[in-house]
């Protein structure tokens, strides 16, 4: 009689399905565990960092201290996800991609402790642990500390300088592992900057770093002086309604200004294209003003303040619905039409005075506020986006009238996005090129122009490009 103790294992046996859905986070440690469900938002549905965290801490009621670890584990491991990589795979018997991913995702954040944190290596290891075995069965537990306990024998300096290929040879390779970007964005920011040296490092390290949260003051509403009186924040260098908050603030959701409709949030170098493009001067009237890719809205609020105080008005145009509703709800009470079509060909009557393009593009300007998105972007995702955006410029030539202004804007200094695009747009409209710098006063370091290319480790801004054209 068999017994079945001594039965061949099934190989088509599939392992008994991982429980999904909420839990709740253990009481002990909300902060790393708000922190691994937010990282696996981001690896299974392709979530942003930015938008799940606070809504898992207000959900959570996780505040104070914890909120701020959450934060920084967060944004650290997400942002440093290419180095982490590297050293657990140094640590692994087998290659990264069969490791499972909620084992990959617990694996990053414990090696982000270990790094980048003066958390110490036992609190590190085990608090790693413990969430591995919750998410993903006591099996896997032994496994992840074995890995961990090996990241944990050097620092994040010795395992770089043990990975990185050699600087003489390999610079951008180099740097580009010392500061946790792919080679292909070093490379890009080394060619917009034409530096493969101390200025790239500068930039790449900047980019590295968590950035300040910018405020906007909302023209005729309130002072940059009042805002920062408001918030404990600081007059902003170069915008005259921009407001710097310290580093770590939290959820700026329920915060008095904003909920009062005086301030939003915006990096202050969107902040400075959106003001260059209203300043730059037209030939005649003034009064109608396009925002061709809108959405999300904070572009449109700046323009729509503006113009509440001239007396023009904007136009605001973005084919995705959701986005146009963002858009209608940061603009309401100025004087601002949301239309949600798209911007290539979006049927409205052409003689515009102004139109701003905010193009879509790979963001690699934004990566410090992004951090997952370094690791999403890829460099096969630039030539359809450089077409889109030779679409849309095409059609903002279309819109302005002679004499009038068109601003093309997007968040990259990827050369191909930035002077490739403008440069053949112009050409095609035989529009007349602005030195673009002219509309930035006091920001230093514009290099020699005609067009702006702004940098974190510059201005303490993401890396926004701006040129400026009139219609002829």
């Amino acid at each position: 009689m068999n017994t079945g103790r001594h039965r061949k294992p099934d190989r088509n046996r599939r392992p008994a399905p991982r429980k999904h859905g909420p839990r709740k986070p253990p009481a002990e440690d909300p902060a790393r565990q708000a922190a691994f469900d937010a990282l696996r938002a981001v690896s299974e549905r392709d979530a942003y960092v930015n938008l799940v965290l606070p809504e898992l801490l207000r959900e959570r009621r996780i505040t104070g201290r914890d909120a701020a670890l959450a934060t920084e584990l967060t944004y650290g491991t997400a942002r440093a996800q290419g180095l982490l990589d590297e050293v657990i795979t140094a640590c692994l018997d087998r290659e990264l991609s069969k490791v499972d991913t909620v084992v990959l995702d617990a694996l990053r954040l414990g090696a982000y402790q270990l790094l980048r944190t003066r958390i110490p290596a036992h609190a590190a290891v085990a608090s790693t642990v413990d969430l591995v075995r919750e998410a993903a069965g006591s099996h896997v537990g032994g496994f992840v500390n074995a890995v961990l306990r090996k990241v944990s024998e050097q620092d994040e300096q010795a395992w770089v300088e043990q990975l990185s290929p050699d600087r003489e040879s390999d610079p951008i390779g180099y740097l580009a592992l010392h500061t946790a970007h792919p080679r292909w964005v070093a490379r890009s920011f080394a060619e917009a900057l034409g530096d493969k040296g101390p200025e790239l490092e500068a930039a790449l390290r900047a980019d590295d770093a968590r950035p300040a949260v910018h405020l906007l003051a909302k023209p005729g509403e309130i002072s940059a002086e009042e805002l920062a009186a408001i918030t404990g924040g600081d007059e902003a260098p170069y915008s005259p309604y921009g407001v710097h908050l310290p580093t770590g603030t939290g959820d700026l959701a329920e915060a008095e200004p904003i909920r009062e409709r005086l301030a939003v949030v915006q990096d202050e170098g969107s902040q400075l294209v959106a003001l260059a493009a209203a300043n730059a001067p037209v030939e005649g009237e003034d009064v109608r003003w396009l925002d061709l890719c809108a959405g999300p809205g904070g572009k449109a609020v700046l323009l729509g303040s503006l113009a509440a105080i001239s007396g023009a008005t904007v136009d605001a145009v973005e084919v995705t619905p959701h986005r146009a509703k963002l858009v209608e709800r940061a603009a309401e009470g100025l004087p601002v039409t949301v239309h949600t079509v798209d911007g290539r060909d979006p049927g409205l009557e052409g003689g515009y005075d102004r139109v701003l393009l905010d193009a879509p593009c790979s963001g690699l300007g934004s990566l410090r506020r992004r951090p997952e998105s370094r690791w999403r972007r890829r460099p096969s995702d630039v030539p359809g986006l450089t077409k889109l955006q030779s679409e849309l410029l095409a059609s903002a030539f279309r819109l302005v009238r002679p004499g009038g202004i068109v601003a093309y804007v997007v968040c990259s200094p990827h050369l191909a996005e930035t002077e490739g695009v403008f440069g053949d747009g112009v050409r095609r409209a035989k529009a007349e090129v602005l030195d673009a710098r002219e509309f930035f006063p006091g920001v230093p370091d514009l290099g020699d122009g005609p067009y702006v290319q702004l940098w974190p480790h510059r201005h303490g801004t993401d890396a926004m490009f701006c040129a400026l054209a009139r219609a002829r």
